[in-house]
C-alpha cells in the first residue's frame, strides 16, 4: 500500500495548493487577515505532502517494487542504488514530481524567509507559486502518475538509459531545476506587484536576492549539463545546440536581462514595465523548455519520449500562464509604466542596450529551436538548424556586450562622465592589443584564438582596473559589499569562459584513427600508444576495455582506459577516458572493433587533444558565485521602501 500513499500524497498536495492559490489572493482583494494567512500553513501542508511523495517514490526505487509501472520500466536489480535514485527523476513521470518536489522548495524558502514582506503582497506572490502548483500536479495525477501498478509484478524490471548512468546525472537535473523552477518566484513577485499596482522599486528590491539564486542555480545546472555531454556522449564537444540545450539556455539569457534591469528599477525607479515583462518572459520560456523535453515535439538525447496528451496539457497549461500574465501585463502596466529621465551617457542606457541584445540573442535561439516545427506545419519540408546558424548569430550578437562590459562599472547612474570611460578603453584595450599580439604568435594566427584572448583580457582588465580602483579610493568596510563583489566575480568568469571556449574551439585536434596493437599516434604534441583491449565487468554492465598509453616527448604521462559497454538490457554505451589538466585535457574514446574475428585486431579510436577547455566550465562556476554573492546584499534583507533609501554614488552602485 506504500505506492497508494504516494499518490495519496499528491491527491492532498493538489487540494492544499487550490487552498493557496485561491484563498489568499481573494484575502488580498477584500483585506480580510485571516484569508491571508492561510498562505503559509497551505505552502508548508502541500510541501510536506509533495516531499513525502517524492520519498516514497525513491524508497520504491531502492526496494525494487517492480509492481510500481515507473520503477520497473527504468530500474533493475542489478543497478547500483545511487543510480536507482537517479532513476527517481530519468524519465518523464519522475522528472515531473521532480519539477513540483523544487517548487515546493522554493514555496517553503520563501515562505520561511519572507516575513518582512507586507502580508498582502506575500499572500500574492504565495497564491501564485500555488496556482502553479495546481496546474502541474493536476498533470502529475490525471496524464503522469509515477505510482501507477503494474500487475502481475515482473520479477526483474528494465533499466536506466545507458546515458543517464553517469554521477552527473545525480545532481545535474536537480540543480537544473532549482534554476529553471527558481524563475517562478520572479514571475511571481511579477505578477503580484501587476495585481496590486505596486510597480514601485521597494517589490524589485525584494524580488533581487531570488532571481540571483535561481540563476545563479539555473547556470551550475548548465555548467553540469555541459561537462556530462562532453565526458560522456563520448563526441568530445561541450556545447551542439540541442533542442534541449536551448530549452534551459533561452531562460538564462533572459535571466541575465532580468538581473540587470532590476538593478536599474530599484536603484533608479527606471524600466519598471519592462523588468515586469522581463520576468514574464524568464519563467515563460522555463515553462517553453518543459514543453520541448516532455511534449515528443523535438528530438533529443536529453528529451523524454511521452504521448501526445501530456504535450496537449503542457501546450494548454503554457497558453493559459504566458497568455494571462501578458493579459494583466497589458491592462496594468501602461499605468504605472513610469521611471526618471536619464542621458544617453548613462548607466541606464548601457544596461538597456545590453538587455536588448540579450533578449534578441533568446529570441533568436527561439526562432531557430522552433523552426523545424514550423517548417512542418507550413508544410516546407524537413529544416535543419544547427551549428552555423546559432554560433554565427550568438557571436554577432554577443560582440558588443563583450565590448560594452568593461565599461559598466563606470558608468554613473543619470549621466556619465567620458573621461572614465576613455581612461579604461586605453588601458584595457592596450591590454587586450599586447596579450592578442602574444597569442597569434603562440597559435599561428589562427583568428579565433586571437579574437578570445583580446576579448577575454578586455573584460578581465577592465573588472580588475575597476576592482582596483574601488581598493583605492573607498574606505575598507565599504569596497566590495556582496552586490559589488558579485558582479566583479561574475565578469571575471565572462573572461574566463570566452577564453576556454574560443581557445578550445580553435587549438583542439581531434583524430578518428584505426589502431592495432603496438600501433602509436601523435595528437597535439603527445603520442598515444594502443597497447590493446581486454574485458571487463561492471555492477550492471560487461565492457571492451582499451589500454592506451599517453607519452609526451618520450615520457610516460599517464594510461587512458576508454570502455564500451554492453548493459543488463542489451544497450551499448561508450565510456570515454579523461586526463585533465587546468590547460589541457587528453581525451580518449573507443570505437568498433575493425576485424572482429580477431580478438587483439585493430579497433577505431578518436583522440583528442582540448587546450584550456576546462576554463568554458571554470568561467560559468565564477558566473554562477556571482550570482550568489549579489543575493547576499544585505540591502535586499531589509524592509525599507527603496525611494526611502539614501542616494547611491557613483562609485558605489553597481548594475
Amino acid at each position: 500500500m506504500i505506492p497508494e500513499l504516494g499518490q495519496f500524497s499528491l491527491v492532498l498536495a493538489l487540494l492544499l495548493a487550490l487552498a493557496q492559490g485561491v484563498l489568499p489572493l481573494v484575502g488580498a482583494w477584500r483585506g480580510n487577515g485571516a484569508l491571508m494567512a492561510v498562505a503559509r500553513p497551505a505552502a508548508a501542508g502541500q510541501a510536506i505532502f509533495v516531499f513525502a511523495a517524492m520519498a516514497i517514490l525513491i524508497h520504491a526505487f531502492l526496494a525494487f517494487d517492480f509492481s510500481v509501472a515507473y520503477v520497473a520500466d527504468n530500474s533493475n536489480l542489478a543497478l547500483p542504488w545511487y543510480y536507482r535514485v537517479t532513476a527517481v527523476w530519468g524519465a518523464h513521470e519522475g522528472s515531473m514530481l521532480l519539477w513540483v518536489f523544487i517548487l515546493n522548495v522554493w514555496s517553503l524558502a520563501l515562505a520561511a524567509f519572507s516575513r518582512h514582506l507586507p502580508p498582502a503582497f506575500l499572500s500574492r506572490v504565495l497564491a501564485v507559486l500555488g496556482l502553479i502548483g495546481v496546474g502541474f500536479l493536476a498533470f502529475i495525477l490525471f496524464t503522469s502518475n509515477p505510482f501507477l501498478r503494474e500487475l502481475p509484478m515482473p520479477a526483474d524490471g528494465g533499466d536506466l538509459n545507458p546515458v543517464l548512468q553517469d554521477p552527473g546525472m545525480t545532481f545535474h537535473p536537480p540543480v537544473l531545476y532549482m534554476g529553471y523552477v527558481g524563475f517562478s518566484v520572479a514571475f511571481a513577485f511579477s505578477i503580484a506587484a501587476l495585481l496590486g499596482g505596486e510597480l514601485e522599486q521597494a517589490w524589485v528590491r525584494w524580488a533581487r536576492p531570488w532571481t540571483n539564486v535561481a540563476w545563479a542555480f539555473l547556470t551550475l545546472g548548465i555548467v553540469a549539463g555541459s561537462w556530462w555531454a562532453y565526458a560522456e556522449l563520448g563526441w568530445g564537444g561541450w556545447w551542439f545546440w540541442d533542442p534541449v540545450e536551448n530549452a534551459s539556455f533561452m531562460p538564462w539569457l533572459v535571466g541575465v536581462a532580468l538581473i540587470h534591469a532590476q538593478a536599474v528599477t530599484e536603484k533608479r525607479g527606471s524600466l519598471p514595465a519592462w523588468t515586469v515583462l522581463l520576468s514574464l518572459f524568464a519563467f515563460s520560456l522555463s515553462l517553453l523548455g518543459t514543453f520541448l523535453v516532455r511534449s515528443g515535439v523535438l528530438t533529443s538525447v536529453h528529451a523524454f519520449a511521452s504521448d501526445p496528451r501530456r504535450g496537449l496539457y503542457i501546450l494548454g497549461f503554457l497558453v493559459v500562464v504566458i497568455g494571462g500574465s501578458l493579459l494583466l501585463y497589458a491592462i496594468r502596466a501602461p499605468k504605472v509604466a513610469t521611471g526618471k529621465p536619464f542621458d544617453a551617457l548613462s548607466r541606464e542606457t548601457g544596461i538597456m542596450v545590453a538587455n536588448l541584445l540579450f533578449t534578441t540573442a533568446a529570441a533568436m535561439v527561439l526562432l531557430g529551436t522552433l523552426f523545424p516545427l514550423i517548417g512542418d506545419a507550413f508544410n516546407l519540408g524537413r529544416v535543419s538548424v544547427g551549428p552555423p546558424y546559432f554560433g554565427f548569430l550568438f557571436v554577432l550578437l554577443m560582440a558588443p556586450a563583450v565590448l560594452l562590459l568593461p565599461y559598466g562599472p563606470y558608468l554613473r547612474w543619470g549621466r556619465a562622465e567620458g573621461r572614465q570611460l576613455t581612461v579604461v578603453s586605453l588601458r584595457a584595450g592596450l591590454a587586450a592589443v599586447v596579450c592578442a599580439i602574444a597569442a597569434a604568435w603562440f597559435a599561428d594566427g589562427r583568428v579565433r584564438a586571437v579574437a578570445g584572448v583580446a576579448g577575454a583580457v578586455w573584460v578581465a582588465a577592465g573588472t580588475l582596473a575597476y576592482a582596483l580602483k574601488r581598493w583605492r579610493e573607498m574606505p575598507s568596510g565599504r569596497r566590495y559589499p556582496a552586490e559589488m563583489a558579485g558582479m566583479l566575480v561574475a565578469h571575471l568568469g565572462v573572461a574566463i569562459f570566452l577564453i576556454g571556449v574560443m581557445l578550445s574551439e580553435s587549438l583542439s585536434v581531434e583524430r578518428d584513427v584505426r589502431m592495432a596493437p603496438g600501433q602509436t599516434e601523435a595528437v597535439g604534441g603527445y603520442q598515444f600508444r594502443f597497447d590493446g583491449v581486454r574485458e571487463t565487468d561492471g555492477p550492471n554492465w560487461t565492457a571492451d576495455e582499451g589500454e592506451v598509453s599517453v607519452l609526451r616527448d618520450g615520457a610516460f604521462v599517464t594510461t587512458m582506459r576508454p570502455q564500451k559497454r554492453t548493459y543488463s538490457r542489451g544497450q551499448v554505451q561508450s565510456e570515454s577516458a579523461i586526463d585533465p589538466g587546468l590547460f589541457r585535457d587528453v581525451y580518449v574514446a573507443l570505437g568498433e572493433p575493425m576485424d572482429a574475428r580477431h580478438p587483439e585486431g585493430a579497433w577505431a579510436v578518436r583522440l583528442y587533444h582540448k587546450p584550456f577547455v576546462r576554463w568554458i566550465w571554470l568561467g560559468g562556476l565564477f558566473m554562477m558565485a556571482g550570482g550568489f554573492l549579489a543575493a547576499a546584499e544585505r540591502r535586499f534583507r531589509t524592509h525599507r521602501q527603496a525611494r526611502d533609501l539614501p542616494a547611491t554614488s557613483a562609485t558605489e552602485s553597481v548594475a
